[in-house]
């Protein structure tokens, strides 16, 4: 055995990491060894021939690793974030570019941004995913959800649900389905606000949406509800456990069933803070849920009757 071959086998054997899973033949324990992961006890052969979706590196001439791929593809874009940029005032090395160059860069750019649309429906595309990008940024949004709105976005199109409709009414629609389906609470009036259709054309849209493309929408739930207003009000840790408690409870006792959400997490949220003792009226709890004092006291009444009994005394 040569040198070489020594200090390869030595890398393998520093390299292979131990598997938390066992063996589905013997039970025994797995260890991957470059590309395969193999049985220690048995020889069976589990996973082979693994893709390595990362970047591929090659070694610069300073001995530093750079990396030949750009950026990932991403579903916010039409074209998966595989379009061409041209630069403005500089150039790859830093240098300023000098005006004539610029004028012809300019123009290039002209030319490029008219080219780059195949057809109309590419283009309302292109338009759509920026109005749903627009907008996660402004709900403060995660990527992973801007990302999920993008692909819902992708969908209402291929299915023909823009046309007739606004193009910003299906991208507030399908950023306001996204954040349902993660249970983020987030109102249509707080999203319509923020984007540029208005609230009937984001319910019709919503509508087209829900009915076409057969979506598993949760029915909105107080504790959905309840992180936001504990936040906003700057409730304390032991008030917002107690509220969700409540909350919990009420669902369990179907007290919840029928009444709008935000209303009865106003009544938790409050009953919380009458029985922890946190000083906080009824009338900023119902502002801050877009309800009424009245439907906040109707609420904590049938939850004391139901629910609290002899624990909590108001």
């Amino acid at each position: 055995m040569t040198r070489a071959d020594s200090d390869s086998g030595r890398f393998d054997r520093e390299t292979s990491t131990e598997r938390t899973r066992s063996c589905p033949e013997c039970s025994g324990s797995l260890i991957t060894i470059t590309h395969e992961t193999q049985c220690q006890e048995c020889g069976l052969i589990v996973e082979e021939d693994l893709l390595d979706y990362g970047p591929e590196w090659f070694p610069s001439a300073d001995g530093t690793s750079q990396r030949r791929t750009g950026a990932p593809l991403t579903a916010g874009r039409h074209d998966r974030g595989l379009s061409t940029e041209i630069g403005w005032r500089i150039d790859a090395r830093g240098n300023p570019i000098p005006g004539r160059k610029r004028r012809q860069l300019s123009r290039l750019r002209r030319q490029h941004r008219r080219s780059q649309w195949r057809s109309k429906r590419e283009r309302n595309l292109a338009d759509g995913l920026g109005e749903v990008r627009r907008l996660a940024s402004v709900l403060e949004l995660s990527t992973s959800l801007r990302d999920q709105a993008c692909t819902l976005f992708r969908r209402a199109q291929d299915r023909k649900l823009c046309s007739g409709r606004s193009l910003e009414g299906i991208a507030a629609a399908s950023v306001y389905v996204v954040c349902r389906c993660n249970r983020l609470g987030r109102t249509r009036d707080e999203i319509a606000a923020g984007a540029q259709c208005s609230r009937a054309q984001l319910e019709c849209a919503y509508t087209a949406i829900n009915t076409e493309l057969d979506l598993p929408i949760p029915t909105s739930r107080p504790q959905d509800v309840l992180p936001r207003l504990a936040t906003e009000l700057d409730i304390p840790c032991e008030v917002r456990y107690r509220a969700l408690e409540l909350a919990d409870r009420a669902e369990e006792a179907g007290m919840t069933i029928g009444r709008h959400p935000h209303g009865f997490a106003a009544a938790c949220l409050y009953s919380a803070t009458q029985e922890t003792g946190h000083r906080l009226t009824q009338q900023a709890i119902a502002d801050a849920a877009g309800t009424s004092t009245t439907t906040l006291r109707s609420h904590r009444n049938r939850l004391r009757e139901v629910i609290c009994g002899s624990e909590v005394r108001f």
